[in-house]
């Protein structure tokens, strides 16, 4: 008995201190990293909730050219998404979230797209300032850190899962879209039965792949600086909507519906008797109300298409 009291005395302070911190980590390790990025991520989601253009989008005030613009960003997005996790289908880092039939998005975007801008929409169309930044940070991590991915894969695709319907149906409502689905395919998971089991799939999934403590926190690192990247578009889109706002009520002009013959827009008509549109075409060409600034509408249309995955975390 004596012994084992000395023992236990004789045991070095620092020895102590060593043993609680390797059980500390030891504890963290064997963390599920989908708890980890939820509880990572606490404050990024509690930062976006507040803002203006997620409040506004669930009361469902949006604009079509708005999300016509939204869907622009989100094609360019998931195509970059989707072309870094086909370059890295086989990574072991990866390999176990790819899932191509049940979740890729750029065939449905595409559909959208033609829905919104005609069969030539590749021809109106370009990424916008911000969204660039993000995709360039998705080519990025696919080249160079593919078992970030994880992240980024997660955030967009669960928050799809988790929201999708509710936001189809809000905007269905707000745009008077077609129920049959034209315009919303993007929400749409023809080859999902069932949403919630399959996310509790795919969490099973990621929580077995074999990461280490430190890959575990740049993977939540990671999805933090998604939201980052969100936050700026949002204090950008308040800006821009500020802007738009006032410009609108300065013209007073409609923008023409890219049906019918052009001279009759009334903001073609308009600015034509000024001399400024001569040799041009309307400006629903670009779906912007404001022709004078573009990159402002460009800044709107990355902030909705990206407020629009943001506001699916809230649902899950």
């Amino acid at each position: 008995m004596s012994v084992e009291v000395e023992t236990s005395e004789g045991v070095d302070e620092s020895e102590k201190k060593n043993s609680g911190s390797t059980e500390k980590e030891n504890h963290t390790r064997m963390a599920d990293l989908s708890e980890l990025l939820k509880e990572g991520t606490k404050e990024a989601h509690g930062q976006a909730e507040n803002t203006q253009v997620v409040k506004d989008f669930l009361k469902g005030n949006i604009k079509k050219e708005l999300f016509k613009l939204a869907t622009t960003a989100l094609y360019f997005t998931y195509s970059a998404l989707e072309e870094e996790m086909d370059r890295n289908k086989d990574h072991p880092a990866f390999a176990p979230l790819y899932f191509p039939t049940e979740l890729h998005r750029k065939e449905a975007l595409t559909k959208d797209m033609e829905y919104f801008f005609g069969e030539n929409w590749k021809e109106q169309v370009q990424c916008s300032e911000a969204a660039q930044k993000y995709v360039e940070r998705i080519h990025y991590v696919g080249q160079y850190e593919p078992e970030l991915l994880v992240a980024h894969a997660y955030t967009r695709y669960m928050g799809d899962l988790s929201g999708g319907q509710v936001l189809k149906k809000v905007a269905q409502r707000a745009l008077k879209l077609p129920s049959t689905g034209e315009g919303t395919q993007f929400y749409l998971f023809e080859n999902v039965d069932n949403a919630q089991q399959f996310k509790q799939f795919y969490r099973a999934r990621m929580n077995a792949l074999d990461l280490n403590l430190e890959t575990k926190e740049r993977i939540v690192e990671e999805a933090n600086k998604a939201f980052e990247y969100n936050m700026q578009i949002f204090n950008e889109l308040d800006q821009a909507g500020s802007t738009l706002a006032r410009e609108t009520l300065e013209d007073g002009l409609p923008v023409h519906d890219g049906k019918g013959d052009v001279r009759k827009c009334p903001f073609y008509a308009a600015e034509q008797d000024k001399g400024a549109l001569e040799g041009s075409s309307c400006p629903f060409r670009t779906a912007m109300a404001v022709l004078r600034k573009p990159s402002l509408q460009f800044i709107l249309a990355a902030g909705v298409a990206l407020a629009a995955g943001l506001l699916a975390w809230y649902y899950m």
